[in-house]
């Protein structure tokens, strides 16, 4: 039995480009996202300290989803032009650091990490989900857990895992019914409109009762407060739909990985290159010795 680290890229790219404002190389590249990144990642390993991590990015193209919903993440912004511009970077440092980035064209990575999870978790290892989608806790269970992030309003809380009965207490279901729930109340992060006025609470108390999106859709004369009755009925189709869009696809093939180890010579010379000096001395520290191995 192993333990891995499944890190969401993007999720915590952004975080990292965000919380770490105007940093920029004597030639004007910026690097804030790449000073959080990296020590992001020795932080999580120094804490965790798993057998194996893998990083999984977007490549763009959820092509079964907008094959549904056209208009399935349409509002997002696009990426910063400053983000942009050091992607390569982070991507090369994430390799040099020996992590494996694992990317494909046309799948999200969300479907792509949720399926190694399980794939992991079925030949019996650990999983920690490094991420704040909430779409990953539907697959919690005794095996695989997720890594909050601190939050922005009380960063002193630090990184925090939530269990299958950390996410009954958040969401009010248990992981099985996430999708259902997110169906239900909507998801405005991938543009999933829910049914209006339809809270956590509601979809919460619906689900407790008739067990899913069917279920609620069958009981939709007996549902309180009455006012829903004829929305549901009428958003029987849009109901379905959005369980199609807020169900991970969990059928992808394993990601064959073989055993991978830093490469210190080349992390240095990227340090140095990108003129992150602090860490580069602590990636002296921490490799010492190691260089001439690889």
């Amino acid at each position: 039995m192993a333990k891995w680290l499944l890190v969401d890229g993007f999720n915590l790219v952004y975080r990292c480009f965000f919380a770490i404002p105007e940093l920029t190389r004597s030639d004007g590249l910026p690097t804030n996202a790449l000073h959080g990144w990296v020590k992001s990642l020795w932080m999580l390993t120094d804490q965790e300290k798993p057998d194996g991590t893998l990083v999984f990015f977007d490549l763009g193209g959820a092509q079964d989803r907008l094959a549904l919903h056209p208009e399935y993440k349409a509002q997002r912004e696009e990426m910063p032009e400053a983000l942009v511009k050091q992607l390569p970077h982070i991507k090369a440092l994430t390799r040099a650091m020996g992590f494996v980035g694992i990317e494909q064209d046309g799948v999200e990575s969300d479907d792509l990490l949720a399926s190694e999870a399980v794939s992991l978790r079925r030949a019996g290892h650990d999983v920690l989900i490094v991420s704040s989608d909430k779409d990953f806790a539907q697959i919690v269970d005794e095996r695989i857990k997720i890594m909050l992030p601190p939050p922005s309003a009380n960063p002193k809380l630090g990184w925090r895992r939530m269990d299958a009965l950390g996410v009954g207490e958040k969401f009010g279901v248990p992981p099985a019914q996430i999708p259902d729930y997110l169906a239900l109340v909507g998801d405005t992060s991938d543009n999933i409109p829910g049914i209006a006025g339809v809270g956590p609470k509601t979809a919460a108390k619906w689900l407790g009762e008739f067990g899913s999106v069917e279920g609620v859709i069958a009981h939709a004369g007996e549902l309180k407060p009455e006012r829903f009755r004829e929305a549901v009925t009428g958003s029987a189709d849009r109901l379905r739909l959005n369980l199609k869009l807020t169900t991970l696809n969990l059928g992808l093939p394993a990601i064959a990985t073989g055993k991978t180890g830093p490469d210190p010579a080349e992390l240095f010379r990227l340090l140095e290159e990108l003129e992150m000096k602090s860490s580069l001395t602590e990636a002296r520290t921490r490799y010492s010795g190691q260089a001439e191995l690889f």
